[in-house]
């Protein structure tokens, strides 16, 4: 029997195998541990069931000197030193797949609310500024019909792409399609790229001036593939037309952050795969990964 350190509550049965067969210690609070609790937990564990929101550097590996098996409860894993692990011949796995069409849902709710000016229009309502019906008022884009460019044509990527089909639109994806000619003819960017040193900052003053100035930028993929100051510029210069947001850099970003006074902008709390069903899932592949890390078999989905 393994001791296991889980940084927060989970959905699902699955969590149930984990304590049948390890000693498991879960952090109770709904934010995640401070730092030197996180170290403080992982100081004697052999197995960790983290969250996106905790770093899984060279320091807590060092703190973690019985570490085995690292479970990261997301499909990215730009928040775990893969290379530090596997030198110290720790086994790393994530969770792909089951978050696929959530996360796409939520990136094609984005694009139609941001082109349609939802929250603007919705918030009207209950403050009585909505008087009457008006020609001139809350007008939007059309996106039947329009080009949307996708960046990272990988699953999610792809899924988007298929929900597009739906809207008849053009759709543009760099992996044919050079990024600075897609970013010109898009009516839509959407991001579904892994954060690396090459996409760190991808779309930066140079990106967004590229872009028509009718464009909407969706980013469902990580906050720091933006250059947050610079898409702030650009809204507030009108540079682009706006931008949906369910990620940022940090998160959440503080409340003076220059970007939350941007026009035209949605802001999410990172709700991508945030249905019921898809994170179930999410524990079960999270938990499959630790057993099997433990038990010194292959992990089902190992960070490759």
């Amino acid at each position: 029997m393994a001791r296991v350190y889980v940084t927060r509550e989970i959905v699902g049965d699955a969590l149930g195998q984990l304590y049948a067969a390890h000693d498991v210690e879960v952090w109770g609070q709904p934010t995640p541990p401070p730092r030197d609790a996180l170290l403080r937990g992982v100081a004697d564990a052999e197995g960790l069931l983290c969250m996106l929101t905790e770093r899984v550097d060279v320091a807590l590996l060092e703190a973690a000197p019985r570490l085995r098996a690292v479970a990261n409860y997301a499909v990215g894993y730009d928040n775990i030193d893969v290379d530090a692990a596997r030198a110290r011949g720790i086994a790393v796995g994530n969770t792909p797949d089951v978050l696929t069409e959530a996360t796409a849902d939520l990136a094609f709710a984005l694009l139609l609310a941001a082109a349609r000016r939802l929250p603007e229009a919705q918030a009207a309502v209950p403050t009585g500024r909505w008087g009457t019906w008006e020609p001139m008022r809350w007008l939007g884009a059309d996106v039947h019909g329009a080009t949307l460019g996708i960046v990272g044509l990988g699953r999610i990527g792809r899924a988007v792409a298929r929900r597009a089909e739906g809207f008849e639109m053009t759709v543009l994806a760099t992996r044919a399609t050079p990024l600075d000619e897609l970013l010109a003819r898009s009516d839509f960017i959407s991001l579904h790229c892994p954060l690396t040193p090459t996409t760190r900052h991808l779309i930066d003053a140079r990106a967004l001036a590229l872009m028509k100035p009718s464009a909407i930028l969706i980013n469902t993929a990580r906050g720091a593939v933006v250059d947050q100051p610079a898409l702030a510029a650009a809204l507030q210069a009108g540079t682009i037309a706006g931008a949906a947001l369910d990620v940022t850099d940090p998160e959440p970003p503080p409340a003076d952050d220059p970007l939350l006074a941007a026009p035209n902008l949605i802001v999410l709390p990172h709700l991508g795969s945030a249905t019921y069903p898809a994170r179930v899932q999410m524990t079960e592949l999270a938990v499959a990964n630790l057993l099997a890390g433990l038990a010194g078999r292959p992990m089902p989905n190992p960070v490759s």
